[in-house]
């Protein structure tokens, strides 16, 4: 019996990484967030002083080391999760992500965590292109107003002070970007589920997904038998 993975894409703010997180828990999944590896990616980077334009100036990528633990990503032994999430990080990741010597590497590493797991992996192109044969897939989506707003009360949460409205033209910029890049854009695999969260709180989505999820008795049964 193969693996369960279960796939959760989405624009920025639809709060996939919320959710697959909590997911994740509740099935006592490995939890694989693969927009923070390419935060981290964005990170070191910066860090490197690289030119983040050039898309042959991240073969650092193959001597970087990414884990995950307890839901938090660690690069290189250090946790990067907190530092990851800074607007900085936020508003240069999208053109980072876009390279293809980016995304090749990455997606690889990818692969290589979920293989042999039962997995909840969230990301903008997890269902159609890292895991195409996951189980489960699922596409988050809410209107910009929404995702604005919870992305605001996350930088609060996070001591980030940050104008709502400033947040909402950033949002709408990269739903642009990730959508419209050449490599793997931003768009729901052809068999995903779509759920619009715009007017359903974090507990109803997940209640959603498990609903679905365990609809498939015969998966769970044969998967207890392993």
């Amino acid at each position: 019996m193969k693996s369960i993975q279960i796939a959760i894409d989405g624009p920025a703010g639809a709060g996939k990484s919320t959710i697959a997180k909590l997911v994740a828990k509740a099935f006592n999944f490995v939890y694989i967030d693969t927009g923070a590896m390419y935060r981290a990616v964005t990170l070191k980077a910066i860090r490197l002083n690289v030119n983040l334009a050039d898309d042959n100036a991240f073969d650092f990528i193959d001597q970087t080391r990414f884990d995950y633990i307890d839901g938090n990503l660690i690069m290189d032994g250090e946790n990067v999760d907190e530092m990851i999430r800074t607007r900085e990080i936020s508003n240069q990741v999208s053109l980072v992500s876009s390279h293809l010597s980016v995304r090749e590497k990455t997606v690889k590493r990818q692969r290589a965590l979920s293989e042999g797991k039962n997995v909840v992996m969230d990301g903008r192109d997890i269902g159609y292109h890292v895991l195409p044969n996951a189980t489960f897939k699922f596409f988050l989506t809410a209107d910009v107003e929404t995702r604005a707003k919870r992305r605001y009360h996350e930088n609060l949460n996070r001591n980030i002070h940050s104008s709502l409205e400033d947040l909402k033209v950033e949002i709408i910029a990269r739903d642009d970007f990730d959508s419209n890049r050449k490599h793997s854009p931003l768009r729901p695999a052809d068999d995903a589920i779509i759920v619009d969260t715009s007017d359903m709180s974090i507990d109803e989505v997940i209640e959603t997904i498990k609903a679905k999820v365990r609809e498939d008795e015969a998966l769970w049964k044969q998967n207890s038998q392993k």
